[in-house]
């Protein structure tokens, strides 16, 4: 069967999925360190292969409430554009993230997604009903996206 591979996850009952393509890796919780004072949503970093990797909580970012801690939550690793023209690892905590669809593209269909939501795309209905496709790199504020990716300033 042609068509895109998607990751499948939950935010409350909801479903929503990610394009394969954009995910580097798929990790169980991590233990996190706390980044002090940062924005809500943002859970904290974790050393990946020698590399700091921030990590946000899209459940938080989304409907202002933590995803649930359950074996079924995971670290999902993109690479998210970090608005130098680069690409950066970015984890995002997702709720029940253990599912995987094919669908071809042409299948969702635009609706209009609010405002401060433009990370919101397209939906496609199966079996069990809407599932709307999330774009990682529109998910940050560039405040947000500009404070987790600047790099190391001076030390005096």
């Amino acid at each position: 069967m042609a068509g895109t591979l998607f990751l499948v996850f939950h935010l409350g009952a909801d479903r929503y999925v990610i394009a394969a393509s954009e995910v580097v890796q798929i990790l169980p919780l991590v233990n996190l360190k706390a980044i002090p004072h940062a924005p809500a949503g943002v859970r904290g970093a974790f050393n990946y292969q020698g590399e700091p990797v921030p990590v946000v909580d899209v459940s938080e970012l989304t409907l202002g409430r933590p995803a649930p801690l359950h074996l079924s939550t995971r670290v999902v690793l993109v690479a998210y554009p970090d608005g130098e023209n680069n690409r950066r690892l970015l984890g995002l905590v997702l709720e029940r993230a253990t599912g995987m669809m094919r669908r071809s593209a042409s299948d969702f269909r635009d609706v209009a997604a609010p405002k401060p939501a433009p990370y919101l795309g397209p939906m496609v209905t199966d079996e069990a009903g809407l599932v709307q496709w999330i774009r990682p790199s529109r998910l940050l504020p560039p405040e947000v996206r500009d404070l987790l990716f600047r790099e190391t300033v001076e030390v005096d």
